[in-house]
């Protein structure tokens, strides 16, 4: 049974027969061409995509209502050290926002009287770890690839925000963050008609932005998986390349993209013999420190905090790459 909702719920292999006859019928393709698997590839997986993410949203965004910015404040308010730090990890999990809608968050967090690492590591764990992602990491994948991700994510963030705690790096918080009184507002106790109207309204919103860089991924997915031969991608990233993780890390740091529109391209990536390690760091650099949402943060944090911010999550992310790449050489 659970192998059955697995297949047609989550990979949705019904949706892949039907755009198989689709491309064959329509296109006139055979779907082992390269341009046949790579429509195919193309329309399935952004369909699917899209239903998961607009389903999960959904859902989650209705749990999610009832942990507004101030809930969320007073729960962390009751907590202090590491253990602080583990709860607004695992509260950024059920937020679905990317690294540049966090950011308000996290100043609201600040001028809300939280500690800097608490707020930190809602930071990182908010666009790195979310429940959405979490299945269609195991609609690709499996469920042990997406609690696993999910594991080391919500770790990186309480070990980053603990780091910056111990650090005490307050005083390179800009001054107008403190001064923000966003999250002093009474909690609206929400009937259950406008916790619906909430979550469609958060599916319109998140799917509204970021459609186009799941397409992109999926294109670029298609591509990788069809047309660059395996030896290409294996003289530059193969799992016995020792510096495979360092560079998909560092190629991914520039981008900006949403870890939807991420998934295809390691999906295309481990497909072409690519280290499921070096597949994970990259998708993780790209969510976690891509540069638009390093430049807004920069106007919140000074240059050292920001800097060790980078450092201690990109070091996080290299070290959680190789982990990965030795376990599945491992195992595999």
């Amino acid at each position: 049974m659970f192998s059955w909702i697995n297949n047609q719920i989550l990979k949705m292999e019904w949706l892949s027969d039907l755009v198989e006859k689709f491309v064959v019928n329509i296109f006139n393709l055979d779907i082992n061409s390269r341009l046949g698997a790579s429509i195919h590839f193309f329309i399935y997986d952004s369909i699917k995509i899209f239903i998961l993410l607009s389903v999960l949203i959904f859902l989650i965004s209705y749990v999610q209502s009832y942990f507004p910015p101030e809930r969320t404040k007073k729960i962390l308010g009751r907590f202090h050290g590491i253990g602080a730090n583990t709860l607004a990890a695992l509260l950024g999990t059920v937020t679905p926002f990317c690294s540049c809608s966090s950011i308000p968050l996290f100043i609201g967090f600040t001028s809300a009287g939280l500690p800097l690492g608490v707020t930190f590591s809602f930071l990182i764990s908010s666009p790195l770890v979310d429940l959405a992602s979490v299945i269609l990491l195991a609609s690709i994948f499996n469920w042990k690839i997406a609690i696993a991700y999910v594991i080391v994510g919500v770790i990186l963030a309480v070990i980053g925000g603990t780091i910056i705690d111990k650090l005490h790096m307050e005083k390179y918080v800009e001054e107008f963050a403190y001064a923000s009184n966003q999250l002093d507002s009474d909690i609206d106790e929400l009937k259950v008609k406008d916790r619906i109207d909430f979550s469609k309204e958060q599916v319109k919103d998140i799917v509204k932005r970021v459609w186009k860089y799941v397409l992109i991924g999926v294109f670029i997915g298609s591509l990788i998986h069809n047309y660059i031969p395996e030896n290409v991608i294996n003289a530059i990233l193969g799992n016995d390349k020792w510096y495979s993780v360092l560079i998909a890390t560092i190629v991914g740091i520039p981008m900006y993209a949403d870890i939807f529109g991420t998934l295809p391209i390691a999906e295309a990536l481990v497909a072409k013999g690519v280290g499921l390690g070096t597949a994970l760091s990259f998708m993780m650099a790209v969510t976690a420190l891509s540069l638009p949402s390093m430049i807004m943060l920069s106007k919140v944090v000074k240059k050292k905090l920001l800097g060790i911010f980078v450092i201690l999550v990109t070091v996080g992310i290299i070290i959680i790459g190789y982990t990965f790449n030795f376990i599945s050489y491992l195992f595999i």
